[in-house]
């Protein structure tokens, strides 16, 4: 029964018995499914046919006559199987088996599971007519379960079919014999003859002749039907002409001759007949490609879409794209896992489907490798400080984050997050190796510069002295530009720009440092990875996680950057002036720098023309090593040559609160390090700023020592409004001193202008209090400054402008400045100098009254004022120093004192003595009168006389000595009187009474002045004068007594206006020690 199945389905090459529609290739006539040849040959018969046969007399066919074969040839097997197209395959659809076990091979592949029926290449593979026929794999399926003995059976019948055929063809040939010989014969003759075409030699003419009358009817007929004159009948080819037509190798076989006509028609067939048959296959591959456009309408702008997003940087359109792109490709992959698992074959739809997408996603990888190599490079350089914004606006800080995110959400083999912290270490790193060494030699040649500059003149220094006490006294906010030089100023000024620059944490570097350790930290302990996407398929999840080693590198890189700031800030303040400063002429070498390392920023290199802001230097006229003379800074790389006490300490303690905020920044980062590593990070940083401050002090008490010796400048005999008795000295000394001693505690104890801590906001406090030594070295030298300024006083009130040289401009012996140059002042210069405000300094008195008058407010308020300061500021007590400074302004005060006050006693002594000695002192008295009727002697008046130009100068120079100075001289008077008496042999009673009347005439008219010590030495005249006496002259005096009290009396009366200056300003009694 399977059998004649088989059979009836070769016999009308159907699939099934029961079919439910009509085969569709059956709809085209069978003369149009064979071969050109056959249907040339096909179409010329049913011509000739339709010549001979009207269509009406056509023989009828059976209605299933195009199930049969076709006597094609290609249709002679039975079970021809045939394409989609109609064109029949030698290859039949079914087979018996070759070894004769079953009637169907087809039939048994299908019964166990093999999909022939639909897969023709698999079907194929079991057909012995098929040429892609694999015994192994039909043996295989076919025979799975056969014995050997079935086997060697099936080899037996299979080798008898083959003999069976043999034999079939061998009867065939010899029933033929004669046929095949004479076909043989014929078919050599044949290509004899068109072999040696053209070879042969022209045949005589009788031969010709009888040859022609020989020819054969056909001939004749062809002749006679190719007439005309230019037919190939009447033109007898030459011998090259048949030549080619020769089968040899020269004429290419016989094609040689028409080889080239041929090409020419097929070439005009393709320009005539190409477009109209090539229109037609375009405009179906273009329907075709069109619909699979549509289709897969999405596989074909991802591409786009994605190259879109790249150069627009969107990243979230990019990791989309990415994603749809992914999403393609897994549905591609998954077609083909189904058909493999499945064991059936794909659809050309699914085929052309997945190719699509095969190229899609080589272009999307393409793509996506090429934004990754681009990313990298960004992720390598992308470098920012929290100030920092994109040109979008959008901090850059979080800029690294989304890059990184992108990376990790595409998938890479690297870890992003370890390679940017590893580009930005090695980006801080250069950036600070770059900036600390450029800033060393910017400030090294602007030191040079100021060191062989001109030492500032006298003039210059109480410009920035006077400036300074001006400013600080009310406070300005701009002090420090107006107090020292404007080079020194600009030298301050930029040393605090590269330590601001370097240590800030806010737009410094040591800001940058923090913040990487902070974004480190946060990736080493997983807070930022919250945030962070793991990528497709989690691929990227492992990057999350920093490497036990990585995290100690990151570690050890952040204690290695805090070193290297605190390196340089040691070597900068330790160490002496650098000598090389070729490093701004040194070409930035062009070394390539590996990916993840980013490239030095313009800004950070080093050039003879950097940011017009910071620094400028000429190239050409580089300043030469500073000249050795043996002044106190050139052994300091920060302080600046010629600079004074008041702008070295203002910067300084600047300076300062920065490398201690540093420095507690520093070390509250709390960086774990390896356990017995030793010095520890904190140990080092309270060592530095340790040795920077002692090296700060040092500098500034240089300064303050040389300041003090020029402090003098300040005495511009200038009467300060608010103390006329005193000039401005005292006032600015103080203001000065102030200003300087809030300095150095800010300096000494690292704190702000509110008295802050510069440590008060950190958790380490790294800042520790300063040593005993380095106190011990401020309190002498703020001893010896006071001393070298009061000094500076005396000898300024005693030698006059010598002391100051000849720098000032001299109007006799005053000390002036230029007031343009110097300012105003109060009420104007023209003012102080015609008025009361200016001291008359051409004349040493006036100079050593004011001077004692400052020595005085000294000594009462400006010590006083600046001890309890120091005190303060310092939190010790200066008891001992008080004391020597006690003690050091009354010793000065006395030799003021003394200078001014020894003129004049000299010169009363030679009077008193001059006028005891004369002989004309105590004469008799004249007659008719008592003997205390008399004047007082001329020495008496010229005494009051000099007492009164004493007192007019003092009272208008320095009111407040006035008494002093008076009672000084009155007490010098009465001591020179009692010498004087002292060496008296004998006091007659006139010399008696003349003694007396000019002791007492003295004492009452300098009542106001006397002291305890001129009533005790008046007393004790008496007693020398009555030593010197008899007792006759005692009596005498005794007597005399009431009219000796009316004379004084009319003498006190009559020198009232004349010595009026003398008088109390309150009415008093005469005191005496006559009674």
């Amino acid at each position: 029964m399977a059998s004649m199945e088989a059979v009836l389905q070769n016999k009308y090459n159907i699939a099934t018995l029961y079919p439910t529609e009509w085969p569709a290739e059956k709809d085209v006539d069978s003369d149009e499914d064979s071969d050109d040849g056959v249907q040339t040959a096909q179409r010329s018969t049913h011509v000739r046919q339709a010549s001979l046969n009207p269509p009406n007399l056509r023989k009828a066919k059976s209605r299933y006559s195009v199930l049969e074969h076709s006597p094609s040839v290609k249709n002679s097997l039975p079970g021809v199987e045939r394409t989609k197209n109609g064109v029949d395959n030698l290859v039949q659809k079914d087979e018996q088996d070759p070894l004769g076990v079953y009637p169907s091979v087809v039939g048994v592949l299908t019964q166990r599971g093999l999909p022939v029926e639909d897969d023709k290449k698999l079907r194929n593979r079991f057909l012995l007519s098929s040429t892609s026929f694999s015994p192994t794999l039909f043996l295989s399926q076919v025979h799975s379960s056969a014995s050997t003995d079935s086997l060697l059976e099936g080899l037996d019948f299979l080798s008898r079919s083959i003999e069976k055929k043999s034999a079939s063809l061998k009867v065939l040939v010899e029933s033929n014999f004669e046929r095949f010989v004479k076909a043989k014969a014929t078919i050599d003759n044949v290509y004899n003859e068109m072999r040696d075409q053209g070879t042969q030699k022209e045949l005589p003419a009788t031969e010709r002749a009888r040859h022609s009358r020989h020819a054969s009817r056909s001939s004749a007929s062809a002749n006679r039907n190719a007439g005309g004159p230019l037919s190939p009948g009447l033109l007898s080819p030459g011998p090259n002409d048949k030549k080619k037509n020769a089968l040899v190798k020269e004429s290419e076989y016989g094609v040689q001759g028409i080889k080239a006509p041929l090409t020419e028609v097929a070439v005009k067939a393709e320009e005539v007949w190409g477009p109209a048959l090539g229109g037609r296959e375009k405009e179906v591959t273009l329907k075709a490609i069109l619909a699979s456009v549509e289709r897969n309408r999405g596989l074909f702008e991802v591409g786009g879409a994605l190259q879109d997003a790249i150069k627009r940087r969107d990243n979230e359109a990019i990791i989309e794209e990415y994603h749809r792109a992914r999403k393609y490709t897994d549905d591609a992959r998954y077609l083909v896992e189904q058909a493999n698992n499945n064991r059936t074959s794909l659809s050309d739809a699914e085929v052309h489907q997945i190719i699509v997408t095969a190229r899609m996603w080589g272009d999307v990888e393409t793509q996506i490798e090429a934004f990754k190599r681009e990313a990298w490079r960004r992720l390598s350089g992308l470098h920012f400080s929290m100030q920092e914004s994109a040109p979008t606006g959008e901090p850059k800080s979080d800029q690294y984050m989304e890059l990184i995110s992108v990376m990790l959400e595409l998938g890479v083999e690297e870890n992003p997050i370890w390679i940017w912290l590893l580009s930005r270490y090695n980006y801080l790193k250069s950036r600070l190796n770059t900036t600390c060494e450029r800033s060393k030699v910017e400030i090294e040649i602007l030191r040079r510069h100021l060191a062989n500059g001109e030492k500032p003149s006298l003039r210059m220094v109480y410009k920035y002295f006077r400036s300074g006490a001006s400013l600080a006294e009310v406070g300005g906010g701009h002090i420090g530009s107006r107090i020292d030089g404007t080079k020194v100023i600009e030298f301050w000024e930029h040393v605090h720009s590269c330590m601001f620059a370097l240590l800030s944490t806010n737009g410094g570097l040591l800001g940058e440092i923090i913040e990487y350790w902070e974004i480190a930290s946060s990736f080493i302990s997983g807070r930022a990875q919250k945030s962070l996407p793991t990528g497709p398929n989690n691929q990227s999840a492992h990057h999350h996680r920093l490497p036990p080693d990585g995290v100690q590198d990151l570690q050890k890189g952040v204690v290695e950057l805090a070193n290297m700031v605190r390196e340089h800030l040691h070597s900068f303040f330790s160490d002496a002036p650098i000598e090389d400063i070729s490093l701004l002429f040194s070409p930035i070498p062009d070394t390539p720098t590996p990916a993840v390392t980013p490239r030095t920023p313009l800004s950070a290199s080093l050039s003879p023309r950097g940011d017009a802001r910071f620094f400028r230097f000429d190239k050409d006229h580089i300043p030469p090593p500073s000249p050795s003379r043996g002044e106190a800074w050139e052994k300091y790389a920060f302080w600046a040559p010629h600079s004074n006490a008041l702008s070295g300490s203002h910067y300084l303690s600047k300076t300062l609160l920065l490398i201690g905020t540093a420095a507690n920044e520093l070390a509250s980062l709390n960086i774990p390090e390896a356990p017995g590593t030793l010095p520890r990070l904190e140990e080092n940083l309270r060592f530095l700023v340790g040795s920077v401050r002692e090296r700060c002090m040092q500098a500034v008490c240089a300064a303050w020592n040389t300041d003090s010796e020029n402090m003098k400048v300040l005495e511009d005999w200038t009467r300060d409004p608010e103390s006329k008795d005193t000039t401005y000295l005292p006032n600015r000394y103080l203001t000065l001193q102030n200003f300087l001693l809030t300095n150095l505690q800010r300096i000494m104890y690292v704190t702000a202008s509110d008295s802050g801590s510069a440590a008060k906001t950190t958790s380490v406090d790294v800042v520790v209090p300063p040593s005993s030594k380095l106190l011990s070295m401020v309190r002498a030298q703020f001893v010896a400054s006071l001393f070298r300024t009061l000094r500076g006083m005396v000898e300024c009130a005693e030698k006059g402008r010598v002391v100051l040289g000849s720098e000032f401009e001299v109007r006799g012996d005053d000390l002036t400045v230029d007031e343009a140059e110097m300012g105003a002042g109060v009420g104007g210069w023209e003012g102080e100098r015609m008025g009361w405000g200016k001291v008359d300094a051409e004349k040493q008195s006036s100079r050593l009254l004011v001077t004692l008058s400052n020595m005085s407010t000294f000594n009462t308020s400006t010590t006083p004022h600046l001890l309890t300061q120091f005190e303060t500021l310092f939190s010790v007590q200066l008891t001992d120093e008080a004391n020597r400074i006690r003690d050091t302004l009354s010793s000065l005060d006395s030799q003021l004192f003394q200078t001014f006050t020894k003129p004049h006693i000299t010169k009363l002594d030679k009077a008193i003595q001059e006028g005891i000695f004369s002989p004309t002192w105590a004469p008799p008295s004249k007659p008719g009168k008592s003997a205390a009727d008399r004047d007082p002697s001329p020495f008496i008046f010229e005494i009051l006389l000099d007492l009164v130009v004493v007192h007019t100068e003092v009272s208008t120079t320095s009111p407040s000595l006035t008494p002093r100075i008076l009672k000084t001289l009155f007490e010098s008077i009465t001591t020179s009187l009692i010498t004087t008496f002292h060496r008296l042999p004998t006091c007659s009673v006139f010399a008696l009474m003349q003694a007396t009347l000019d002791v007492e005439f003295l004492s009452q008219t300098l009542s106001s002045y006397t002291t305890e010590k001129a009533s005790q030495v008046q007393t004790d005249i008496y007693q020398v004068l009555d030593q010197k006496t008899d007792n006759a002259a005692r009596v005498k005096l005794q007597e005399e007594l009431p009219a000796l009290r009316a004379v004084l009396k009319r003498l006190r009366e009559g020198t009232k206006a004349e010595f009026a200056c003398f008088r109390k300003r309150k009415s008093g009694t005469v005191g005496g020690s006559m009674g």
